[in-house]
């Protein structure tokens, strides 16, 4: 009869291959990729790590393969964004699912100020993560650029801005998104189109102000800066933007946000001055997060594939971390209609 002592105890490699009746080197060619191990022996050394409850032991591990199996998601803003941007939420939940697929463990780590900069970069530099999924990155932030110095596989979401070093992405397709709401707002009647975009040290900000610009002369529409107000992504940058938009242009008809979050903002405002959402402004945002649906009314805005986005940031990563060169992969966009526009 096992004591409670033995029974606490936990299972070895010497225990999955006593009871999958195969050597000790078997059991650890499966658990470093099954190579050179027949199809029987490996399932039957998977059965086994079943039967036993075996759970690698990843810190002796990591001294063998000079790896640590685990994986950072770096978010380059402050922590509380990462509460408020519901998209933060469904890209990190999404990119740990995809890893736990591999048995892969995620590590969140906000850097939103220098001292957490500092802190996570040596914390990564010194090894603790076998690469980074960077998300949220600006233009000039020195981020990306040490932890290609130090040797780090990194794919970011959204193309880096003003990176010399080539860094793999994963995207949407921002601009074009862009465009197909502005040609739909266009093509419900309204020609005093404004917009509010995000951070124009951001790849979003940038490309979803390019698809408006270009949207607007593609239909023979001036181009007038009055109409454009810049946010960050943020609920109150919305709002605020949306008050600017009405005191510069109060004849607009309609606005492209660059963010659901931003939309929501926007109306707060368009509610707080009497302007009726879509008779008098039609709104549209970009996302198609949360947000846009709990929205009063609810957004018409642009969907972003957030699970493709995140699979295909894990598969880069993986890529790069087993020595392939970076890739950069952009996904489509879609419009989805709903009560705002």
């Amino acid at each position: 009869m096992s004591t409670p002592a033995s029974r606490r105890r936990p299972a070895t490699i010497h225990d999955v291959a006593r009871e999958a009746g195969v050597s000790r080197g078997t059991v650890s060619r499966v658990l470093n990729g099954g190579h050179y191990v027949s199809p029987t022996a490996k399932a039957a050394v998977d059965a086994a790590i079943r039967r036993t409850g075996y759970v690698v032991n990843r810190h002796a591990r990591s001294l063998i393969t000079g790896k640590s199996d685990s994986v950072a998601f770096l978010l380059t803003e402050p922590q509380e964004r990462f509460f408020e941007d519901p998209n933060f939420n469904v890209l990190l939940r999404a990119c740990t699912q995809a890893l736990a697929a591999q048995d892969i463990p995620l590590l969140l780590m906000i850097a939103g100020t220098e001292d957490e900069r500092r802190r996570n970069l040596r914390y990564i530099e010194a090894g603790h993560v076998d690469g980074v999924l960077l998300v949220s990155s600006h233009s000039g932030d020195p981020v990306v650029a040490r932890l290609h110095e130090a040797g780090v596989p990194v794919v970011a979401c959204g193309k880096p801005l003003g990176q010399t070093a080539k860094i793999g992405y994963v995207a949407a397709d921002d601009r074009d998104g862009a465009r197909d709401m502005v040609r739909h707002l266009y093509a419900t009647g309204r020609r005093r189109i404004a917009t509010v975009t995000g951070p124009l040290d951001t790849p979003g900000g940038v490309e979803r102000l390019a698809g408006y610009r270009e949207t607007l002369a593609e239909h023979g529409l001036p181009v007038d800066e009055l109409l454009v107000a810049t946010g960050d992504y943020s609920r109150a940058s919305g709002e605020d933007a949306a008050r600017v938009l009405l005191e510069r242009a109060p004849d607009i008809d309609a606005v492209f946000v660059a963010s659901d979050l931003m939309a929501q903002g926007v109306l707060d405002a368009f509610a707080s001055a009497g302007r009726r959402v879509p008779e008098d402004i039609a709104v549209g945002g970009f996302d198609d997060s949360p947000a846009a649906v709990s929205s009063r009314p609810p957004l018409t805005t642009i969907r972003q594939p957030w699970e493709r986005i995140s699979t295909e940031m894990v598969r880069t990563l993986l890529a790069r971390i087993a020595g392939e060169d970076p890739a950069a992969v952009i996904l489509p966009t879609e419009l989805v209609r709903r009560e705002s526009a």
